[in-house]
């Protein structure tokens, strides 16, 4: 039973890392690649559908994505949701693909940026820590009802807080190298 928590919490904490890398990667730093699209969705047919399934996306220099809609019908709905998003950007639509100019980064943009990784970071750590609550709680329930032993209960409390640590210190790496990367000039 001991076990069964504690890999589920090992999991769950993996899938938080994971996801604030997803979210890092949303943040751009000197290059625009098409993966600070993949958070967005457009209406299409009354229903919000990621843009990745909606268009392509290409990067020909590196402050232009050209985003190519797969049904023609769709590029006002995309373009509303790109023109909509936290991205900083204004698209242009030549009839045929998207074209997303991203301004130069200024000190005051990566300063945002920053302050906005941090704040995907702080979320990442406090989903991490809310995991590592919930196993907690289920390991004193285990050892309240008489299931397990009050050392095994400590032992794997032990071994939950040095999991906790491996995964808030993982996150804490990959915010200092997106600080370093957005600082990059």
């Amino acid at each position: 039973m001991i076990n069964q928590t504690l890999n589920e919490a090992d999991q769950k904490m993996a899938k938080a890392v994971t996801v604030t890398r997803e979210d890092f990667s949303a943040i751009r730093a000197g290059r625009a690649n098409p993966s600070m699209f993949s958070k967005l969705t457009a209406d299409y047919y009354g229903t919000p559908t990621p843009l990745q399934q909606l268009a392509s996306f290409t990067a020909p220099e590196a402050r232009i994505i050209l985003v190519a809609p797969y049904d023609m019908s769709a590029m006002p709905a995309i373009e509303k949701a790109i023109r909509d998003s936290d991205l900083g950007v204004n698209p242009t639509d030549d009839g045929k693909v998207i074209r997303c100019v991203f301004p130069e980064l200024t000190e005051e943009r990566r300063k945002e940026y920053i302050k906005v990784a941090r704040t995907k970071a702080e979320e990442g750590r406090v989903a991490v820590r809310n995991i590592r609550r919930n196993a907690k709680q289920g390991l004193e329930k285990l050892g309240a009802d008489g299931e397990v032993g009050k050392d095994d209960v400590t032992g794997a409390e032990k071994r939950l807080d040095a999991m906790t640590k491996k995964h808030t210190d993982e996150i804490d790496d990959m915010l200092k190298h997106k600080e370093a990367e957005l600082l990059e000039v």
